[in-house]
């Protein structure tokens, strides 16, 4: 039997004596996983995927996450198409409703849905991938671009940089929060554009409401713990303002009773809140925020620091919590980028969303807009625009790939078909206590419905609802608006 001459063999090695022999050091096991790191990283970090073969499926590359990236790579057919996505996250944020997670109203899972659901290939089929990476810069005579993986800080020697080259690429890297050049902004103030935002503004919400229970600390330092100061009185900022000040009223005044007095939010705006809403609109939101305990200030942010902002008139507002709500603006890639721009200095595009400067790349969502050339305005930074570009882009595409255009080059000279046209479907803002705004016209100049109170609030919740991407998002916000109503928000800090 194998085993018993596998015994009688065993037991003869360990009879017959032992010859003296060379000392062998093994390696470490430091030396060794050293030793296949740098192999590693000698054979990968310079990786990439290389140019697609006539036989294989045309490489889209898509650069982004957001409302514009997400909805191309939902609808894009990837039957015909290999799609590759860079981005810094590997979710898309359904940013209307991020207001309501900082205070608690809803789960942060709740507003964020994982790019494997919103497109399957990318998790399964071969040539098709997710890629945690920033995209450093784009080499557009050789069909290529040039990217970094993010680490969050994972204690690594260097980040990877690889190069994918594409067949046609998407550039819908978005756009970043405007400061004006304020100093002190980007170290002091949060902003909320991003799920970890929502986090930070909760963890110092909460902190600052358990800081200012501690006995010992002073009257003036509880005021300015507990002084939430929101910059912008755009939608954002007016509809994170309302929801604090129902999470003050509602909760904060129940379950942090010895320092209910001393909690107080402030909105700051050079202007008017609410600029592009109806003048009725605006009038009714200034009179609810007030009457909800908002205090309005209109002002001018001239420098920030650890502890308080100081507005051109010199006055100083402390604060415990600052959120910064201004807009946004062109980010660093984008301006990087050797192409024609619009005239807000986004990457300039044509009336079918093409760079016309270089073959093959298209730009939609926050980070594009009309060239000045084409006698179009540039369209606001709004989910809406950006999920439209991109279900409008991915039918261009699919209809190129059926044309045989798909590859690198191969649709010079292909009829472009008809060209985007956008079209506002109106404008909605919750401001708390079971009141929000809808704003149906298609411009500030025209003429259309505009409601307000309680039936614009339920419009808005079913419209958002509705709007959620999947349905196991839609569970989950349903979930936590009842749980909410029945049992109060969820105050623990984790």
């Amino acid at each position: 039997m194998s085993w018993f001459r596998n015994l009688i063999q065993l037991s003869t090695i360990k009879r017959s004596p032992l010859k003296p022999t060379k000392s062998i050091v093994s390696p470490s096991l430091t030396q060794l996983l050293q030793f296949s790191t740098e192999s590693e990283s000698a054979a990968t970090r310079q990786g990439g995927l290389g140019p697609t073969k006539g036989d294989e499926k045309p490489r889209v590359v898509v650069l982004g996450s957001g409302w514009a990236g997400c909805r191309l790579i939902k609808d894009i057919d990837t039957k015909m198409y290999d799609v590759v996505c860079v981005s810094p996250r590997n979710h898309m944020v359904f940013t209307p409703l991020l207001a309501s997670t900082c205070v608690g109203t809803l789960e942060f899972r709740s507003v964020a849905e994982p790019i494997g659901r919103i497109q399957p290939a990318i998790s399964r089929e071969p040539g098709s991938y997710f890629f945690l990476a920033n995209c450093t810069g784009v080499d557009f005579q050789n069909h290529a671009v040039h990217c970094q993986t993010v680490t969050d800080g994972v204690d690594i020697p260097d980040p990877w940089s690889f190069k994918l080259s594409y067949d046609k690429l998407v550039i819908a890297s978005g756009a970043q929060a405007s400061t004006f050049g304020i100093k002190g902004v980007k170290e002091h103030a949060i902003f909320l554009r991003e799920v970890h935002h929502a986090q930070e503004i909760r963890r110092k919400l909460l902190l600052n409401l358990m800081l200012s229970d501690v006995p010992g600390v002073s009257d003036e330092e509880k005021l300015r713990l507990l002084h939430c100061v929101v910059v912008g009185g755009g939608p954002t900022g007016v509809e994170f303002s309302g929801e604090l000040s129902d999470f003050i009223t509602r909760d904060v005044h129940q379950r942090y009773a010895h320092v209910k007095d001393y909690i107080r939010v402030t909105l700051i705006e050079a202007n008017e809140i609410l600029s592009s809403f109806d003048d009725r609109l605006r009038q009714y939101a200034t009179k609810q925020l007030t009457k909800s305990g908002v205090r309005l200030v209109r002002g001018i942010v001239k420098d920030v620091q650890p502890r308080k902002i100081i507005l051109t008139d010199g006055t100083d507002v402390p604060y415990g919590l600052l959120v910064w709500s201004t807009g946004v603006g062109p980010s660093g890639f984008v301006n990087s980028l050797e192409v024609p721009k619009s005239p807000s200095g986004r990457i300039g595009v044509d009336e079918w969303l093409r760079i016309p400067s270089v073959q093959d790349v298209f730009s939609i969502g926050d980070c594009c807009g009309f060239l000045e050339s084409t006698g179009k305005p540039v369209l606001p930074a709004l989910a809406q625009v950006a999920e439209r570009q991109g279900k409008y882009l991915a039918k261009q595409l699919n209809r190129i790939g059926e044309a045989g255009g798909g590859h690198a080059n191969a649709a010079k000279g292909m009829e472009p078909g008809d060209p985007f046209v956008y079209k506002h479907l109106g404008s909605m803002a919750t401001i708390g206590r079971y009141k929000a705004l809808v704003d149906l016209r298609q411009s500030k100049e025209a003429k259309g419905l505009a409601l307000a109170g309680f039936t614009s609030w339920f419009i808005w919740r079913s419209a958002y609802l509705t709007r959620v991407i999947s349905w196991r998002n839609r569970f989950y916000v349903a979930i936590n608006w009842a749980t909410t109503f029945v049992f109060g928000r969820d105050i623990s800090r984790i």
